[in-house]
């Protein structure tokens, strides 16, 4: 008998750590119990905390026996989780929004409910934002029943940082904006195995945006707006990633980093009404010529 889960409470989590990661989830108790079956995994990284939101229809993904246990687990191996419910929705960069208000990490790993993370990534992540000083690192996930679909004309749209990120413009309709052609699929795999790098080594590559997995400097994401924007958009709305994204990388550079440990589970989606894209309404704001 799985017996009551203590939820925590938003007091007693917000401490000033290392690394929050960030878990927005909605319908899905065994994608979330895989998720944070990976974060219970990591090593290398000690004490990190861990924020579940749950939007679900109906009971929250976090009571369900698998996902309990792995929130017992992280907690066992020294790790702070709070679970929390946020109702009614309000989109999904309200939802990011509330859960980066949970939390008071100097680092903070925005990671989807639909996402494994094999044993090192998050320390890698950690020492790639460190060592390169920019807003955001990530790793783009693979789906690996693509691992047999090889696509060399996407190669060439990886293209590595010389030094560390700096800022950047990048747009729809720019060279940059390609950059984006390489997550899909199996596609960085398929190039990770290309270069061959050896053990414990790593690359920090140009991009435009990345999904599922993405590592930000606290601080620069809320310099550079956070997911306030939320209430500038429509509640039926995806993109908001990518719209955070973008201006953190006009202010603060941003890079991947891989090899990606990051795996998506390839799940139907839950986000099944999307109206618009948050990026391209922030971006239309945001190009209009300014008043003399």
């Amino acid at each position: 008998m799985n017996r009551p889960l203590d939820l925590g409470t938003c007091d007693q989590f917000r401490a000033a750590r290392h690394l929050d990661v960030l878990i927005p989830t909605r319908n899905r108790p065994a994608e979330l119990a895989v998720t944070l079956s990976g974060l219970a995994a990591q090593e290398g990284v000690g004490g990190f905390g861990v924020v579940v939101s749950d939007q679900s229809d109906g009971e929250p993904a976090y009571a369900h026996p698998a996902a309990a246990t792995m929130v017992r687990a992280l907690r066992h191996r020294g790790h702070p989780v709070l679970l929390t419910r946020r109702l009614p929705r309000r989109g999904l960069a309200e939802h990011r929004a509330s859960l980066l208000a949970a939390s008071a990490g100097r680092y903070v790993l925005c990671l989807d409910d639909d996402v494994w993370l094999e044993p090192g990534s998050l320390r890698r992540l950690v020492t790639a934002i460190e060592e390169l000083g920019c807003g955001f690192v990530g790793n783009a996930v693979h789906g690996l029943s693509y691992l047999d679909d090889v696509r060399p004309e996407t190669h060439r749209h990886y293209e590595e940082w010389d030094g560390p990120p700096v800022p950047e413009r990048v747009r729809p309709g720019t060279p940059q904006w390609q950059r984006a052609a390489i997550h899909p699929a199996a596609n960085l795999l398929h190039v990770t195995e290309k270069l061959g790098l050896p053990p414990g080594t790593w690359r920090a590559y140009k991009v435009s945006w990345i999904g599922g997995c993405v590592l930000y400097d606290r601080a620069k994401l809320v310099d550079a707006g956070g997911f306030e924007f939320w209430r500038r958009v429509r509640e039926k709305h995806q993109g908001e990633d990518v719209a955070a994204q973008l201006a953190v990388l006009a202010r603060h550079g941003g890079a991947g980093v891989l090899p990606s440990g990051a795996y998506h589970l390839e799940s139907p989606t839950t986000v099944t009404e999307r109206e618009v894209e948050a990026w391209e309404v922030l971006l239309a704001e945001d190009d209009l010529p300014q008043p003399a």
